[in-house]
């Protein structure tokens, strides 16, 4: 059986613990789109992880962990962060990456690096991981996938015309120095070195695995809004984020995916710029800031603080839909115990009229968000594990958001540890 896992909103929903808990329960668990720009947090007996690259399965040895075609691979990236979890005392884990997974490089960094340089106050708000530039070169078919690193002198050919290619740019429109295609080729085959334990016919290991019956689980990154085809466009990122995605990131059939497991947080949160209906500022920000996630509101990449504001109905119920949600999972409920009553928008009002269904971004810019208030509980919730004991005002928040979404919450996390979960 197939599940993914993805996240309805901007991306930074609590994912990890959610992940890391189906990751338990799993055979194979897939990263199957994005790169080291997005991180899930995940605390466990070995301490506290935020991982970038690496599947969330790394931490039980009964699972194959799999980068995916899809991915962007940060060869070094991945490798330091291999290092760091066995560092900390965790088990060496399973791990098979694909053959046809591309490889960022390090001109994509340097790339990402002086466009945002070159934008200035316009920028795009990138993490300046490369990603933008890499799924640029994906698609411009000017990539290198990992099998061609096998290939010396392909390869030779590959890197001297891209050398040609990116040169121009690099001199003419940044003004920085050159690349020299002889040191480009020496890393990439030390590149080689790194990954040639863990390259693998992914593909092929699937088709064998779902005969087989096991349980693969697709980890998704970031959140629907964040999807470039149906997120708030242009301030998205560069590969698709939702679970049908799955299926062409790991190289699996469409209809293999089973179940959609959707991850909603209580309030919102976004890292980046771009549309934010719900967003509130100042003191009520800064409060909500403080208290949400297990250790604040801060990228667990970037260390920013993260935009806040509170739940918005249009957006995730939009994110839901987008997803094929057929399960929703309702994180860090916790973090809203300290509030008399609860903001919630459930409309936008766009030149004048109000509306349920989440826009496309030309609109969304103008929208303004349409409050409604709903009793908090004012007391500490975490320690519950079961839902009827949670406050009845408790349960009437959770109970109403699902009625906005239209799908079922199965969960509800109230806290950052692996056993704060409420199974309704």
């Amino acid at each position: 059986m197939v599940r993914a896992i993805v996240g309805a909103n901007w991306g930074d929903e609590g994912k990890g613990k959610i992940t890391d808990m189906l990751a338990k329960e799993s055979d194979i668990v897939i990263r199957f789109q994005g790169g080291s720009n997005a991180g899930h947090t995940i605390i466990n007996d070995y301490g506290r992880f935020a991982l970038h690259l690496l599947p969330s399965g790394v931490f039980y040895s009964h699972v194959t962990n799999m980068i995916g075609n899809g991915v962007a691979l940060n060869i070094p990236y991945f490798i330091n962060e291999l290092q760091e979890l066995t560092s900390k005392g965790v088990p060496e884990p399973k791990i098979l990456v694909s053959d046809r997974a591309q490889i960022l490089m390090p001109y994509h960094v340097l790339l990402d690096q002086y466009e945002e340089e070159r934008l200035g106050g316009r920028s795009f708000g990138s993490t300046k991981s490369g990603i933008a530039p890499f799924y640029s070169d994906k698609y411009a078919k000017i990539g290198i996938q990992v099998s061609e690193l096998f290939q010396t002198k392909v390869l030779r050919e590959r890197v001297d015309k891209v050398c040609e290619l990116k040169n121009v740019l690099f001199e003419h429109l940044y003004h920085k120095p050159p690349m020299d295609p002889d040191v480009l080729m020496q890393t990439l085959l030390e590149y080689r070195d790194m990954i040639a334990p863990y390259v693998c016919d992914t593909s092929a290991y699937l088709h064998q695995a779902l005969k087989e019956g096991k349980n693969i689980l697709l980890e998704g990154q970031l959140g629907s809004l964040k999807d470039p085809d149906h997120g708030i466009y242009p301030m998205v990122t560069s590969s698709s984020t939702l679970a049908a995605y799955g299926a062409i990131g790991a190289g699996i059939p469409p209809y293999e995916i089973k179940n959609i497991t959707t991850v909603v947080k209580a309030y919102s949160s976004a890292v980046g710029g771009g549309a934010f209906v719900s967003e509130i500022f100042g003191d009520e920000a800064e409060e909500l800031r403080k208290r949400g996630g297990d250790k604040g509101e801060y990228g667990a990449t970037t260390g920013r603080p993260r935009r806040v504001g509170w739940f918005d109905c249009v957006a995730s119920r939009y994110g839901c839909r987008i997803q094929g949600t057929t399960e929703a999972v309702l994180t860090i409920v916790d973090a809203l115990g300290y509030l008399d009553e609860i903001p919630m928008c459930v409309g936008y009002e766009i030149d004048g009229e109000i509306v349920r269904d989440f826009p496309a971004s030309e609109k969304l810019d103008r929208a303004k968000p349409v409050w409604k208030k709903v009793p908090g509980w004012k007391c500490d919730i975490r320690g519950i594990r079961n839902y009827e004991e949670l406050p009845e005002a408790c349960r009437n928040y959770v109970e109403t958001i699902e009625k906005e979404l239209g799908v079922p919450i199965t969960m509800v996390s109230n806290g950052p540890g692996r056993e704060d979960i409420i199974l309704r």
